[in-house]
C-alpha cells in the first residue's frame, strides 16, 4: 500500500512526515535538515536552502512568504499591506487573485506553492523509496475557504492527491 505523507505548508519553512510502525516520523530534506525554507526561485525552479542562500543577490526574483498570498484578491487589504512588506512584484491576476511576477513572468500563489510541495514530494520518496502520490496538508486555523481551496490546488499542481485539508491546531492535537 502507498504511503501517505503529512505536509507542514508554512510561511517560513515547510515540513513533510510519514507514519512509521504507527508514529509519524518527520523526513529529511536532501539537505538534511527536518524543515526546508519556503523559499522560491520560480524562474529556476530552486526551492529551499539553495534559493534561501540567492535571497540577497535577487531580492525580486526570490519568492518567500507565498503563504501570505494564498487564496487572495488582489484588492483585499492584507494585499496591501504585504505589497509593502515584500520586495517582489504583487499584480493583480486574473479574476482579481493575486499573482507574482518575476522577470515578466507571473505565477500564482498555487503555482509557488506546489514547487516547494513538489519539493516535499520527492524528498519523501527520496526516503521512503517509492512513489508518493496522496498528502494531507496542514493550514492555518483562521483560512477560510478561498485559501483552503488555493492550497489543495497547489497540492494538485505538484502532483498531489491531496486527501485533507487540516487545521494546524488539529494535527497537533491528533499527534497525542
Amino acid at each position: 500500500m502507498a504511503k501517505i505523507i503529512g505536509i507542514d505548508l508554512g510561511t517560513t519553512n515547510s515540513a513533510v512526515a510519514v507514519m512509521e510502525g504507527g508514529t509519524p516520523k518527520v523526513i529529511f530534506s536532501s539537505e538534511g535538515r527536518n524543515v526546508t525554507p519556503s523559499v522560491v526561485d520560480p524562474v529556476d525552479r530552486v526551492v529551499g536552502d539553495v534559493a534561501k542562500r540567492q535571497m540577497v543577490l535577487k531580492p525580486k526574483r526570490i519568492i518567500y512568504s507565498i503563504k501570505r498570498l494564498m487564496g487572495r484578491r488582489y484588492k483585499d487589504k492584507s494585499t496591501e499591506t504585504d505589497k509593502k512588506l515584500l520586495p517582489y512584484e504583487i499584480r493583480d491576476g486574473r479574476d482579481g487573485m493575486v499573482v507574482v511576477e518575476v522577470e515578466g513572468k507571473t505565477f500564482t500563489p498555487q503555482e509557488i506553492s506546489a514547487q516547494i510541495l513538489q519539493k516535499l514530494k520527492k524528498d519523501a520518496e527520496s526516503y521512503l523509496g517509492e512513489k508518493v502520490i496522496q498528502a494531507v496538508i496542514t493550514v492555518p486555523a483562521y483560512f477560510d475557504d478561498a485559501q483552503r481551496q488555493a492550497t489543495k490546488q497547489a497540492g494538485e499542481i505538484a502532483g498531489l492527491e491531496v486527501l485533507r485539508i487540516i487545521n494546524e491546531p488539529t494535527a497537533a492535537a491528533l499527534s497525542y
